[in-house]
């Protein structure tokens, strides 16, 4: 499902129309994109969670010529499956 799928199954669901869905959408991923931009965790319970983790520098290879190269620090987000989501993927498996 692609954002543009999720706007169109939540104004069918909700009775909305696609522009009033697209926004509720577009509030809801630019919300979680400030938070977890401040460095705060997002916790959507049963569904999973939101951090940002540190990475320091590090060694890697250049995948065309195999020659080493220094990888910059960053900070990436990071998803944690949430168990009641995890349980009924994992539920769902062999269907």
């Amino acid at each position: 499902m692609n954002k543009s799928e999720l706007i169109e199954a939540l104004a069918q669901d909700q009775d909305l129309t696609t522009k009033t869905a697209a926004s509720i959408v577009n509030t809801i991923l630019d919300t979680m994109i400030e938070t977890l931009v401040r460095g705060d965790n997002i916790e959507l319970r049963g569904f999973g969670s939101f951090t940002v983790r540190e990475y320091e520098t590090y060694t890697g290879r250049n995948p065309k010529t195999g020659a080493q190269i220094s990888v910059k620090p960053k900070k990436l987000p990071f998803f944690k499956v949430g168990k009641e989501l995890r349980e009924s993927i994992d539920e769902n498996r062999g269907k």
